[in-house]
């Protein structure tokens, strides 16, 4: 990875030309770039700046966001996806107020003790918050670097991710360790890019780049295949009562854990209004799909008014205004989303 060395002033050159200006970027406090970081996992920068604003104005600190009550941490987090995250932040900010009496730690060790915190978002916030010379890797920076240096590993294996981590850490500059993790990202982002043909005409690494310079960009980097998805069928259950739809709250483990959603089952057959101790004329009210990341959910959905309003335990009924500001329902529900309002909008 000789390559490597010759990296870090053109990268910065570019980066210092093209950075975009972000709310986190201008005012690099701790807890803002780990709200920032955290945030744009797996999510789009475009994405993250209206979540971002409304989520600093609801907790402004970490006390603030350690005691922020979880169902409107949840409605702060609608449509971002990935819920597991939102609690791991709170989760982390009260092991800040506890164990660090509320000082955000400053130390790459103490960082990655936090909750949801992986090697990655602990190098970012080390190197953009502190100045610490700590590589930041993640699929942007491991496709970059394996193209660069013509590696040919698989970048889904931890022994790729080791390797560019601590050549990174030889070559990582002291006096711009933020700013050179943020140009790799952003390279990969925007020039460097996963699916179709890298821009390498724009690239500032062209030159030093072996994958461009031998005509393998479209070979690397190697990632091998995934373990295909389990489909599951499943019936939404869209049930009205005046002018409130049903909800319920999913389990406090596993796959969406403590979210609200539409009543929803597998498809196998049973009478599940029955089993709820629930009556209501049913017609179909439309399809949709739902891709997690290792389950695929293929939902069709059954709406009618209920004959009664008693509710099973943990079930309640949302009216318009409800869903808008209370209860966070995820977007696997989205593709239900309109017919609900629809019916909701006579009221």
């Amino acid at each position: 990875m000789d390559k490597l060395q010759q990296l870090p002033i053109p990268l910065l050159v570019w980066y210092r030309e093209n950075a975009r200006e972000l709310p986190w970027r201008s005012d690099p406090t701790p807890y803002h770039v780990w709200i920032s970081e955290v945030m744009l996992q797996q999510t789009r920068v475009a994405a993250v700046l209206d979540y971002y604003r409304r989520f600093l104005e609801a907790a402004p600190s970490v006390a603030a966001l350690a005691a922020l009550p979880q169902d409107r941490l949840m409605k702060l987090w609608q449509g971002l996806g990935y819920y597991s995250r939102a609690r791991n932040l709170q989760k982390a900010a009260e092991q800040i107020t506890l164990n660090h009496k509320g000082v955000f730690p400053n130390t790459y060790e103490g960082i990655r003790s936090l909750a949801g915190v992986g090697d990655y978002t602990a190098g970012a916030i080390s190197s953009i918050a502190f100045g610490l010379p700590v590589p930041a890797v993640d699929g942007n920076v491991l496709r970059v670097i394996a193209r660069i240096t013509g590696d040919s590993g698989d970048i889904a294996t931890s022994a790729m991710k080791r390797r560019v981590t601590a050549a990174l850490a030889e070559v990582i500059p002291s006096d711009a360790p933020g700013d050179f993790n943020q140009a790799l990202r952003a390279l990969g982002a925007t020039i460097c890019l996963p699916n179709g043909a890298p821009l390498c005409e724009k690239c500032p690494a062209a030159a030093l780049c072996r994958a461009f310079q031998e005509g393998r960009t479209g070979e690397l980097p190697v990632k091998g295949a995934k373990r295909p998805r389990r489909v599951e069928e499943r019936t939404v259950y869209l049930l009205f009562h005046g002018d409130s739809v049903a909800l319920r709250r999913r389990p406090d483990r596993g796959l969406l854990a403590g979210l609200w959603e539409y009543p929803n089952e597998p498809a196998d057959g049973t009478d599940w209004l029955s089993r709820w101790g629930l009556s209501a004329p049913l017609e179909r009210a439309g399809t949709g799909k739902h891709i997690f990341t290792h389950i695929e959910w293929h939902m069709t959905a059954l709406a009618g008014e209920a004959d009664n309003p008693a509710l099973p335990e943990g079930w309640v009924w949302a009216n318009r205004t409800a869903l808008r500001d209370t209860y966070a329902v995820p977007n696997a529900f989205r593709s239900f989303e309109q017919a609900v309002l629809d019916r909701l909008g006579h009221f």
